[in-house]
């Protein structure tokens, strides 16, 4: 009964100090979603390799979403015609490099404020690196979804016949289905309160669908995308926060020192609890708080830099994007960066 009240207690801690920032990441990333026009970035985008990862990597800062929101930027990104390092640095480095989540482990992590500098530099130098990689695959057509390459502007006849079978396609099934059996997440809207379809592979909701919308309209939509995104995210925060007090509870102390007191071995656990529990980056850092007396700062910068970038839950979603081999890579370099990094702190700065 003991452990079922501290667990509970813990539980309730984290919960309760994670939530403004999942509210406001909610918010400031339905606000930036449908009264921002990501068009005048593209053309503003770097062409160097280099530079355009590093810019890419940045770009959180303008559209500070969590790794449940930066797909499907990411995507509409690569379909604009955005080179592909901007692409890249975005998709992995957005959840961490903004505002909210900066701010978020500011307050989790006030007594180790080299924790708040280095999780920024870490994923702004990781990011930047694999996006300056991936700037050697010219043709995208092997890395990404079929469907993906047919709408990017690199391929103009390909994409010109996938939009002629796509409106063709899209006009049979609106004729012989009735829309709410369609696939696709619908939203309330329109005249006379008809459902609009959202499809989430080629079609999310975006400024660039609602820039002629009137301004109640828009405040609308982010009131429901909002809801969508709370209850989506809120599920998991609550799923992970529960993860956290039970293994807390429950976990041998004696095993939880000896993994977390070990330079390799602390951060071989935290890389694999990063994938595992697939907590928002938004409140990942409250998660992390948990095991700060018994993990090493380098562990902990594992999870909190891994984390944002490949989890389960962002693998389904990159899944929309690139082909299963193009994620194993992505995968793949940013573990290695990022036990590299972090056991560099381990072994020689803390």
């Amino acid at each position: 009964m003991n452990q079922l009240n501290n667990g509970f207690t813990l539980f309730l801690s984290l919960l309760v100090e994670a939530m403004p920032f999942l509210l406001l990441g909610v918010l400031f990333s339905s606000l930036l979603l449908f009264f921002v026009d990501e068009r005048k970035l593209v053309e503003k985008m770097p062409k160097n390799p280099l530079l355009g990862a590093l810019v890419g990597s940045m770009i959180g800062f303008l559209f500070p979403v969590c790794e449940c929101g930066n797909v499907p930027v990411a995507r509409r990104f690569l379909i604009q015609g955005v080179p592909t390092p901007v692409a890249i640095g975005f998709l992995l480095a957005a959840p961490t490099i903004n505002p909210v989540v900066i701010w978020a482990t500011w307050t989790a992590f006030r007594d180790q404020p080299e924790i708040v500098v280095l999780r920024v530099v870490f994923s702004l130098t990781i990011a930047t690196i694999i996006g300056f990689v991936f700037s050697f695959q010219k043709d995208l057509n092997p890395i990404v979804q079929p469907a993906i390459a047919r709408y990017m502007k690199f391929n103009p006849p390909a994409q010109a016949e996938t939009k002629r079978r796509g409106k063709r396609y899209q006009e049979q099934q609106e004729e012989t289905v009735p829309n709410l059996l369609q696939s696709g997440t619908y939203i309330l809207g329109g005249k006379a309160g008809i459902p609009l379809r959202i499809v989430p592979n080629l079609v999310p909701p975006t400024s660039i669908s609602t820039a002629d919308k009137p301004l109640a309209a828009k405040l609308r939509l982010v009131v429901d995308n909002s809801i969508q995104e709370l209850r989506e995210l809120g599920g998991v925060m609550i799923l992970g926060s529960a993860i956290a007090a039970a293994i807390q509870v429950l976990a041998p102390r004696e095993l939880i020192l000896s993994l977390g007191a070990g330079p390799i071995t602390s951060i071989v656990v935290m890389l694999i609890l990063a994938v595992i529990v697939s907590i928002c980056s938004t409140v990942d850092s409250f998660f992390a708080l948990s095991f700060a007396s018994t993990f090493s700062s380098g562990s902990l910068l594992a999870f909190l830099v891994f984390g944002p970038m490949i989890d389960i839950k962002s693998v389904g979603l990159m899944l929309s994007i690139f082909k299963p081999k193009t994620i194993f890579y992505l995968f793949a370099l940013a573990a290695q960066l990022t036990f590299v990094f972090t056991l560099f702190l381990n072994l020689h700065v803390f």
